[in-house]
């Protein structure tokens, strides 16, 4: 045998048997392992099933089966051009079509079955069309479907049945899900319900969930963590299923699991209301404003009557927008219409504030609804409303301005430390108790408390003045004394607590939820007509009160007839008016003109005439307010 078969030496086997190893050692390490993070909800985001390692496929191919098919429930499906319509996906189809998947980055409809188990086959459109190449033709969406699926033996039933399968192992996904005791499971349900309630309990107080620190040392984790501890300890049941009684992956305790609650908690409460409104016509309260995040928010209200017959009001959304204008504002509004299935022609009343992106007669948000929806009738709030008309008089007539500012001032000093209100608050109370010590009070001589109250303020002013560390505040509250001590300061404070105080009760009369309707326009009437009887025959009485304060106060009083500049307007321009026609013409009747200027301007007849005739149809007292003249107008 050795004459025709040659002998291998030794070292030449062992060199083969090493690199033999080698080549074991190196395929061990080339092995694949399975990575979690390239499982992708979207579609139009995955990797083909082909390009994972053959070890692993399996393994995907149980995570996306246990993800189940990506189909979004709620999105706003963008439109797009195809023919001469605009047309979008419709989730309609998810219930039709268990597989179909929907990508929200390529805005495309994809196949869950032909993803996992496609065969190769020349069938491109049940192979690449649904899920490599996309497909996104909704003109022709559901004949498409259709056409993918094909007869028994089409490509995409035979990767249904793959699939089918594939779940039918002895290690099946639907065999792990199965696996899980009956004890588990009844832990489980009270474990989630313990959280919720300790959620929905925190939403309805309105409270912070987090913590600043939520560590296991910490001696305050946060709300939800305490009073869900606290529910455990007082509550067995919920105790033995909570913390460290459950599975360290199934606390229901993480910020991203309370978000979801929130956030579940949320769109319950919204589709609550939507279906307490129903097919009945609703009103809409709008206003829009910054947060600490420096992002433009919307805050949306609706109002409708219930089924009982009572005036409802309800918090719908917050809705982030990119800026204030009035077309930003309806594409904003209308996708949220869109959202909760809202439609504008059942709406019946529009209110906001009155800046001009809002209500504008042009371009205003009122007049984009108006012209989509002519009966969305505009009503301002009247306590919003009378208090511009208030903060028009302050800003536009000078002497006001100036006196709110001085005024805006000595607040600032007397409330700037806590040392000077309480002595603010000592001086009125000793003299409280001197004028009822001489029955000046009940003899109806101390009545007005907002002038009482200057006497203290002077006095705290003066101590600042005298013993006060900061010489600039010393010299501005050396000033201030001054200025309250002249006749313009106390002729102004007067008038000012004179038709503020009818503008308050007004004010308060208007904000009382029980309200009716043509009480609060008698209300705004009555207001006008005292306004006119003050211009007309008040003069005289309130000048005599003003002098009798200042003669008091040992305050001088000037001379109506000498001439003064006027405001604005130095000596040399040589522009005098008398002191009579200053306070007379330029502050007392301008006050009340423009008060009663902008009262005629924000509750115009034609805003008071409908809310008139629409109180016709109030149902208290048996309809006592019925008026057929009125329901004709209306219509």
């Amino acid at each position: 045998m050795e004459r025709f078969f040659k002998s291998i030496p030794k070292s030449i086997e062992t060199r083969t048997g090493s690199a033999s190893d080698v080549s074991t050692v190196a395929q061990k390490k080339s092995r694949v392992e399975f990575d979690p993070s390239d499982i992708i909800a979207d579609p139009g985001l995955r990797k083909p099933i082909e390009e994972y390692d053959t070890g692993t496929r399996d393994q995907v191919r149980r995570e996306y089966l246990l993800m189940g098919p990506c189909q979004p429930v709620g999105h706003n499906f963008p439109r797009k051009q195809q023919g001469k319509d605009l047309r979008s996906f419709k989730e309609v189809w998810f219930q039709k079509f268990d597989w179909l998947e929907y990508s929200m980055e390529k805005d495309a409809a994809y196949c869950f079955y032909c993803y996992l188990f496609k065969q190769p086959s020349g069938d491109k459109l049940g192979i690449d069309a649904f899920t490599k190449t996309r497909f996104s033709n909704w003109k022709k969406a559901v004949e498409v479907f259709t056409e993918h699926v094909g007869g028994v033996n089409s490509n995409h039933n035979n990767a249904r049945r793959h699939c089918e399968d594939f779940k039918n192992q002895r290690q099946s996904v639907s065999h792990i899900f199965s696996s899980h005791s009956k004890e588990m499971e009844v832990a489980y349900r009270a474990r989630v319900t313990a959280v919720l309630r300790v959620v929905r309990f925190l939403l309805l107080q309105g409270l912070a969930f987090r913590g600043h620190d939520e560590s296991s040392s910490s001696t305050n984790r946060g709300n939800f963590l305490e009073m869900l501890n606290w529910y455990g300890t007082e509550v067995e049941s919920v105790g033995r299923v909570i913390n460290e009684n459950a599975l360290g992956n199934n606390q229901m305790t993480s910020p991203q699991i309370q978000k979801e609650l929130v956030r579940a908690c949320a769109e319950e409460t919204t589709r609550a209301i939507i279906n307490e409104i129903g097919d009945s016509h609703f009103s809409i309260l709008l206003d829009e404003s910054r947060d600490k995040s420096v992002k433009e928010q919307m805050v949306v209200i609706v109002r409708f009557v219930n089924k009982q017959g009572r005036v409802i009001e309800r918090f719908l959304d917050v809705e982030h927008v990119a800026d204030t204008s009035a077309p930003s504002l309806k594409t904003v509004l209308d996708g949220l219409f869109a959202r909760f299935g809202l439609s504008i022609s059942r709406l019946r009343g529009q209110g906001y504030d009155g800046a001009s992106n809002m209500k504008g007669q042009f371009n205003g948000l009122k007049t984009l609804i108006l012209n989509e929806n002519p009966f969305a009738f505009y009503v301002h709030c009247f306590a919003r409303q009378l208090q511009l008309v208030v903060v028009s008089v302050a800003r536009n007539i000078l002497a006001i301005s100036d006196f709110f500012s001085y005024v805006t001032m000595i607040v600032s000093i007397v409330g700037a430390s806590c040392k000077r209100r309480d002595a603010l608050l000592q001086k009125h109370h000793d003299k409280i108790v001197e004028k009822l010590e001489k029955d000046e009070i009940f003899s109806r001589r101390g009545q007005h408390q907002e002038t009482n109250l200057a006497r203290p303020v002077l006095e705290v002013l003066e101590n600042v003045c005298n013993d006060g560390n900061v010489v600039e505040q010393r010299g501005t509250t050396s000033g201030l004394i001054q200025r309250m001590e002249s006749f313009e300061f106390i002729f102004i404070l007067h008038l000012m607590i004179k038709v503020l105080g009818l503008t308050n009760d007004l004010s308060n009369a208007l904000q009382q939820k029980d309200q009716n309707i043509v009480n609060a326009m008698g209300l705004i009437v009555t207001m006008k007509e005292l306004m006119q009887d003050l211009r007309e025959n008040g003069w005289g009485t309130f000048l005599e009160e003003v002098r009798s304060f200042c003669v008091e106060m040992s305050v001088s009083v000037p001379n109506m007839e000498d001439s003064i500049p006027v405001r604005g307007r130095s000596r040399r321009g040589r522009q005098l008016v008398t002191y009579y026609h200053h306070y007379h013409a330029e502050i007392f009747i301008a006050v009340i003109d423009l008060l009663t200027a902008e009262m005629n301007n924000r509750f115009s007849e034609t805003s008071t005439e409908l809310l008139r005739c629409i109180a016709c149809l109030d149902p208290r007292n048996s309809f006592s307010r019925f008026d057929y003249g009125m329901l004709v107008r209306l219509a």
